[in-house]
């Protein structure tokens, strides 16, 4: 296998992702709400990504986030080790090169921090959470990212609205299947490619999200391709002030491919060597959900039994390497 890298020649198609106001959906005219709609669904179907403008976050909050961390990952690998090993990543600090993709033989090139949902006092679902750890060494890391985490959980419901409409669903089924959902928010570092490295290695080999829709706060470097429908890799690159939003794996079993998971990957980089960040978040059911094949969607058949929540993931986080 030859290294992958960041080359023009990976991306000959012009296509670009679509770019939508999320702003048509919650405010807009009851044209501008149905086209949100379409063309949601649609760039789903069709590419697997759609940038996401208007999303009523703060990008000012997004700023302050990415400063904090790379001051957390510029600090001495053993001092991040303090907060790592707590239930396979779950929350905290995974170290560099513990994760690959499902099937690859060799490992990514990144290192991480798990933001997660705090137990919730009378919650049914609780006991399969954990409480997050925070690094005593970073001021303001806490607050930053609790509420980060809560901006982008409340957004997502917002979004996930949209697509109950094409699905055939009551509007409230995402709030039901995700409601206190185990969904995690990822602080990535890209490190630069260490001399002497296997060649086959790169920051993300390809593979596609594990949960139901992910989305990607801008990133600091480029090198984030998407494989569309078409089976073309694209570029992403994104203002700052974007959200790029994509299909993961549950999703997926759900729609009974209808909105196929989005295989995408982050090559390494052919200019300077340098780090990369990024801060995706992953949405989840909870964790009793029971993933099962959406009637609209049956077509000729489900393709996929139903399943809990819980297990699909612990399944598929022992296919990536983070749990045995």
């Amino acid at each position: 296998m030859e290294m992958v890298t960041n080359t023009s020649t990976q991306t000959q198609n012009k296509r670009q992702v679509p770019e939508l106001s999320l702003r048509d959906f919650t405010h807009g005219t009851k044209e501008q709400r149905q086209k949100f709609i379409d063309d949601f669904f649609l760039g789903l179907k069709d590419y697997g990504f759609i940038n996401l403008r208007d999303h009523g976050i703060d990008t000012a909050l997004f700023k302050k986030a990415y400063e904090l961390s790379e001051k957390f990952f510029s600090l001495p690998t053993e001092t991040k080790k303090k907060y790592s090993g707590i239930q396979g990543g779950a929350r905290g600090y995974t170290p560099f090169g513990q994760e690959h993709a499902k099937d690859s033989p060799v490992k990514d090139l990144k290192e991480f921090w798990h933001v997660g949902r705090d137990p919730i006092a009378n919650d049914p679902h609780s006991g399969y959470f954990i409480p997050n750890v925070w690094p005593e060494e970073v001021a303001g890391f806490r607050d930053i990212f609790e509420k980060m985490y809560n901006d982008l959980d409340k957004m997502g419901f917002e979004l996930l609205k949209a697509l109950t409409y094409p699905l055939e669903v009551p509007e409230d089924y995402f709030d039901k299947l995700a409601g206190n959902g185990n969904s995690i928010l990822r602080l990535l570092h890209y490190p630069p490619i260490p001399e002497g490295e296997d060649p086959r290695c790169i920051r993300a080999a390809a593979h596609e999200d594990i949960n139901l829709i992910t989305f990607l706060v801008g990133a600091t470097a480029s090198g984030l391709q998407i494989k569309d429908r078409d089976g073309q890799w694209l570029d992403v690159d994104t203002a700052p002030h974007l959200i790029t939003v994509d299909s993961g794996d549950m999703l997926a079993r759900i729609t009974n491919d209808v909105i196929p998971a989005t295989t995408h990957r982050v090559v390494n980089p052919i200019g300077p060597n340098t780090s990369r960040y990024s801060m995706p978040f992953f949405m989840h059911p909870h964790p009793e959900a029971i993933l099962e094949c959406i009637p609209s969607c049956r077509g000729a058949g489900e393709k996929y039994p139903p399943i809990r929540e819980h297990d699909y993931l612990m399944q598929r986080l022992r296919e990536i390497g983070l749990i045995k």
